[in-house]
């Protein structure tokens, strides 16, 4: 699904994509190829997931089912020979490169304390040296293009210190490919070489997210981003660089008026996710409360604990979480256990605040009021009525997060299979 129309602008340009195989840059790829460009699809993945689909030769079958020209590499974007070794390869087949599009990225929306130091390195490895390291080593060839672009998928400078209080690294990281722009867009410009970024407005729907998450309905599909980048690219780089553009913006002055078809769910369209970073009213209030450092609230310490072996043990305390937790040790198993593996602690505040766990980790698992056993996976801060409304599938978790309803610390990918685990209760229950 497009709004932008082709134009045959990119016709016969080669394009690098790193992160190609799958998501925004194959959707970027895919767009490109109804010109019947040339792209490299530059990324990891040379053997199925077995969860998210889509390999660098799959993509490639797509991209010449379009009408382009594939050439699919193995590249690790760390890795200098690797990055060489493609460019080599794009110039012996497609005799140059036009325009670098680095969309390879890494995330880890952690605070400090929960962010290890491997997972750090992975970041700024990937986003930031990354960057810097593809745009270097294509740069000899963009110099002999006459229509020379790099695009970073990357963020505003948004020197708000709330977007580096939620995930530091992570931002740094976002912010070190975003700087990439700033400065090569000055120093690349005798070259007539356009450097830009583009960030979407709203949380896209892509394979990862959706295997995080679970939910797409609230997120817009990645031809938004891939429209915008087309019509970007197809700008004259001699006059059009140094620009922070957000896909929304782009695609409206391509000429979209009605963004509604680009929603995974329409009648979610004025009801949207926004992204990070944005110096934006909506997308502040949306995040205020999102953060993923550990939260200092009252603790609740209590001997009471429900479990799938004490269920006639349940506190005698009144309210919809006690009962909400009574029935939920009705149906804990050693089967979901296996499934999940994660030991929750919800921070529950407002009406019936207090500390509550649930074991999915253990044995046959556990539940109860008080702090778990075991070190909590996850710790999960919100109101009561969020609370309760979510356990009664009423409201998801992912977004829950995203409208800051729900404050995350610890393993947000082993938070987010909350959502699934609910469905299974549900079920039992």
């Amino acid at each position: 699904m497009s709004l932008v129309a082709n134009t045959g602008k990119l016709a016969g340009r080669t394009l690098f994509i790193t992160g190609a195989s799958r998501g925004i840059g194959k959707a970027i790829a895919l767009k490109a190829a109804k010109d019947g460009a040339n792209v490299v699809v530059a990324a990891k993945t040379a053997e199925p997931h077995p969860k998210l689909p889509g390999t660098i030769y799959s993509a490639a079958e797509e991209i010449e089912a379009l009408g382009g020209k594939a050439l699919p590499v193995i590249v690790d974007v760390r890795d200098e020979k690797q990055v060489q070794k493609a460019v080599d390869e794009a110039v012996k087949k497609f005799n140059g490169i036009d325009i670098l599009v680095n969309n390879a990225s890494a995330i880890s929306l952690t605070g400090t304390a929960q962010t290890d130091m491997k997972r750090y390195d992975l970041m700024h490895n990937i986003n930031t040296r990354g960057t810097f390291l593809v745009s270097k080593l294509c740069l000899p060839l963009l110099k002999s293009s006459n229509h020379a672009h790099i695009l970073n998928l990357s963020p505003p400078l948004n020197m708000n210190p709330y977007w580096f209080s939620v995930h530091v690294a992570y931002t740094m990281a976002k912010y070190g490919m975003s700087m990439c722009v700033l400065g090569m867009s000055e120093e690349f410009k005798p070259y007539n070489i356009g450097v830009n970024a583009l960030w979407p407005k709203t949380a896209i729907a892509t394979a990862a997210i959706e295997m995080l998450t679970g939910d797409t309905s609230t997120s817009r599909k990645p031809e938004i981003v891939s429209d915008a980048a087309y019509f970007m690219l197809c700008k004259d780089p001699k006059t059009y660089t140094g620009v922070f553009a957000i896909d929304e913006d782009v695609v409206k002055e391509a000429g979209v008026k009605d963004m509604t078809p680009y929603a995974c769910d329409p009648k979610n369209a004025d009801n949207l996710l926004l992204d990070g970073f944005l110096d934006d009213p909506q997308a502040l209030a949306a995040h205020n409360n999102v953060t993923l450092q550990a939260q200092s609230v009252r603790r609740y310490h209590t001997s009471a604990r429900l479990c799938k072996e004490e269920k006639t043990d349940a506190p005698a305390s009144s309210g919809q979480i006690p009962q909400l937790f009574a029935s939920i040790s009705k149906t804990l198993s050693a089967e979901l256990v296996q499934k999940t593996q994660a030991v929750y602690q919800f921070n529950v505040k407002g009406k019936e605040e207090g500390v509550w766990h649930l074991d999915l980790k253990n044995g046959e698992g556990a539940c109860g009021q008080g702090e778990p056993k075991n070190a909590p996976d996850a710790t999960l801060t919100m109101d009561s009525k969020n609370f309760t409304e979510m356990f009664a599938g009423k409201l998801k978790p992912a977004t829950a997060f995203m409208m800051g309803k729900l404050k995350i610390s610890g393993d947000l990918q082993k938070a987010m299979k909350l959502e699934k685990m609910m469905k299974s209760l549900k079920a039992k229950a």
